[in-house]
C-alpha cells in the first residue's frame, strides 16, 4: 500500500465521518458509493475494529472512530501545510483562493477588498462564492473553500472558527421614515411589515426571538432569502428589515434609504471566519483574509458616529472564544492548532 492510498483511505473516511453517509461523502469526494465503502472496510480490516456502525438511513461512528477521526484531521492538515511549504520556496504570492461570503459581506466590504488585494497582488486568483450560512457551511466541511464568514449561530459543526467582527443589527426603513442614523426602540414604532431571512438561515431564529421578547407589533411578515429583493422591496413600500449594520455601511449618509441602529436593548451579529478542520489556509488567503478584515473594521465604524451608545461594541471584534458555537473548533491561530 502506498502513502497516497493511505491518504487516500483517510480523506474518505473523514468525509463518512462528517457526512454520516456513505453516499453523501461519494457525492463530496467525486467517487463512488461502492469505492467509499471499500476504502473504509478496508481500514477496519487492517485495525481489526468497526470504526461506524452501518444503519438504514445512516452511519454511526464507533468511539474507534471518533477518536480516529481526531488524528485523521491532523494528519490531513499536517499533509496540506507540508505541500504548501514546498510549493512557497522561492515565489511569491499567487495561484488561486476560493472564499464563501454571504451578501452580509458581499454588499459593501468586498468590492473595495478586491481592488486593493487586485493592486497588491495581481498573480492571485480570487472565487467568491456568495450563498447563506447553510450553503456555505455545507462547501466548507467539503474542503471547497479556502475559508467563509458566517454567523457564529450558524451550524459550524466540525470546522475549525475564529471571530472576525461583531457588529450592530440596523432597522432599515424607505428613506422617507424620520430618524435616520438615530437608534430606534422597534416596540415603539407600532405595527410593523417585516422582512426576514426564511427559515433556514441562521439569523431568521435570533430576529424572531428579539421581535417577540421585545413586544415587537408585526402586522405582516415575508421571509425572503434574496438580498436584492428585500432591499428593492424596501424603497417602494413600507416594509421594513433588520440587516446587519455592516452590510448597510455605505448607506450611511441616507437618501435611499433611513437607517437607525436597535437599541433598548441593541442587537449584535457576531459574524467567524471558518474553515475546514483539516486544511491550512494558503498564505494568498491569508493575505486576502487581512486585507478583507481591514476593510470590514473600516465599514462597521461607519455606526460609531452614529450610535454613540454602542460605539465601544461596534469597534471590538467577535470577541472571545466563548461567543462561538460550542459545536465548533476555535484554533486562536487561525486554523493551524493541534486536536
Amino acid at each position: 500500500m502506498t502513502v497516497a492510498d493511505s491518504l487516500r483511505d483517510i480523506q474518505y473516511f473523514v468525509a463518512v465521518y462528517e457526512e454520516r453517509s456513505f453516499t453523501g461523502a461519494a457525492l463530496r469526494e467525486n467517487a463512488t458509493q461502492s469505492g467509499v465503502s471499500q476504502h473504509i472496510r478496508k481500514i477496519e480490516e487492517r485495525a481489526g475494529v468497526r470504526l461506524f456502525l452501518r444503519g438504514t438511513s445512516q452511519v454511526t461512528p464507533t468511539p474507534a472512530g471518533d477518536q480516529y477521526y481526531g488524528y485523521c484531521v491532523d494528519l490531513l492538515r499536517v499533509n496540506e501545510a507540508a505541500s504548501m511549504a514546498i510549493r512557497a520556496f522561492g515565489r511569491s504570492l499567487d495561484g488561486e483562493v476560493t472564499i464563501g461570503l454571504m451578501p452580509t459581506m458581499t454588499r459593501c466590504v468586498l468590492a473595495p477588498a478586491l481592488a486593493h488585494f487586485m493592486d497588491l497582488h495581481p498573480n492571485v486568483t480570487i472565487r467568491i462564492v456568495e450563498g447563506y450560512s447553510a450553503i456555505l457551511t455545507q462547501k466548507a466541511r467539503a474542503g471547497d473553500l479556502s475559508f467563509g464568514i458566517v454567523p457564529a449561530s450558524a451550524d459550524t459543526v466540525g470546522l475549525s472558527l475564529r471571530p472576525f467582527v461583531r457588529t450592530p443589527e440596523v432597522l432599515v426603513s424607505a428613506a422617507s421614515r424620520p430618524g435616520h442614523g438615530e437608534p430606534v426602540r422597534l416596540s415603539d414604532l407600532g405595527s410593523l411589515k417585516i422582512v426576514t431571512p426564511d427559515a433556514r438561515n441562521a439569523r431568521h431564529q435570533t430576529l424572531r426571538t428579539y421581535f417577540a421578547a421585545q413586544g415587537v407589533t408585526i402586522a405582516a411578515l415575508l421571509e425572503l432569502d434574496t438580498m436584492f429583493a428585500t432591499l428593492d422591496l424596501i424603497t417602494r413600500t413600507d416594509w421594513v428589515a433588520v440587516l446587519p449594520g455592516i452590510m448597510m455601511a455605505g448607506d450611511s449618509t441616507g437618501g435611499v434609504f433611513s437607517i437607525s441602529p436597535l437599541a433598548s436593548p441593541s442587537l449584535w451579529l457576531d459574524l467567524v471566519v471558518m474553515q475546514a478542520p483539516w486544511r491550512s489556509r494558503a498564505p494568498a488567503a491569508d493575505a486576502f483574509l487581512a486585507v478583507l478584515d481591514a476593510e470590514a473594521q473600516k465599514a462597521n465604524a461607519v455606526w460609531a458616529s452614529r450610535a454613540p451608545d454602542v460605539a465601544q461594541g461596534v469597534l471590538r471584534r467577535g470577541g472571545s472564544s466563548d461567543r462561538l458555537p460550542r459545536t465548533g473548533r476555535w484554533w486562536p491561530n487561525g486554523g493551524r492548532g493541534g486536536r
